[in-house]
């Protein structure tokens, strides 16, 4: 069992911090199924501790693989959540540049611009990539992807999907109109609601998702920039959606407009 000092653990405590993950290229995934999605993903994975109860508990995940076994305390200390699951991967950052995104084709994108939660922005990574979105872009000042909170929301699917982040929120739109997507500007005073685009068959072709700040929105000079601005309908009385819930109703309907398939 490795020492609660040994400078291996050390290092990955610091990785709880946005400026050493930055520094280091590296972060923390907490959890099998954030393990197991890391570890789909060759060349991800660099190294795993594991507490000795968690490492019988997932004996077949963690086959052919060095393991390092912790104690809880080591391991609590690299958790971020009141309830520690003992199993832990440091991760190399999975940045790639928007040429090279975009490179690929995908058929649906999604822009985070100055979203602060990393709640909300772990389960857009999810939605984006279960509504079968290829890239995630994180840009302006937006939340950290690799925070700790933000991987447990994603639940793995961080690891499935091309995640862009520095970017400055005019290069993200204009990189993903100059690769054919459409920019679809989301915001609650658009004269034109989903719906209605729905309803003309305005969803079709590929198609790059503009969401602002859970707070404030899109700035207004972000909104003329997009080809298109939207507005989520409201059939209730509820004032607004949650940024999560937002997009989470805006990938759907592209995804039904286009009739995706998972990859084979």
């Amino acid at each position: 069992m490795l020492s609660d000092s040994n400078a291996r653990l050390v290092a990955a405590r610091r990785l709880t911090s946005s400026r050493d993950r930055r520094e280091a290229g590296r972060f923390l995934a907490e959890g099998a199924q954030a393990v197991r999605e890391a570890l789909g993903r060759p060349g991800t994975v660099l190294e795993l501790f594991a507490t000795e109860a968690a490492a019988r508990q997932h004996a077949e995940l963690l086959e052919g693989g060095p393991v390092s076994v912790v104690s809880d305390r080591a391991a609590a200390s690299l958790s971020e959540t009141v309830h520690p699951q003992g199993l832990v991967a440091v991760c190399a950052r999975l940045d790639v540049s928007l040429a090279d995104a975009l490179a690929r084709g995908p058929r649906l994108v999604a822009i985070l611009v100055e979203a602060n939660d990393p709640g909300n922005a772990g389960t857009i990574l999810r939605t984006a990539d279960a509504a079968g979105a290829e890239a995630v872009l994180f840009a302006g000042d937006s939340v950290d992807p690799y925070n700790g909170k933000a991987v447990r929301a994603s639940a793995g699917s961080l690891f499935h999907l091309d995640v862009v982040t520095g970017l400055s929120p005019a290069d993200a739109l204009a990189g993903c109109r100059a690769a054919g997507l459409r920019t679809i500007a989301t915001t609650g005073t658009a004269a034109l609601d989903l719906d209605e685009l729905s309803d003309r068959d305005g969803l079709r072709g590929p198609t790059a998702w503009v969401f602002g700040n859970e707070a404030r929105g899109l700035p207004a000079d972000l909104v003329a920039a997009a080809e298109l601005s939207v507005r989520v309908p409201l059939h209730g009385r509820a004032e607004s959606l949650n940024l999560a819930a937002a997009a989470a109703v805006c990938l759907y309907a592209s995804a039904r407009a286009n009739r995706f398939r998972p990859p084979s």
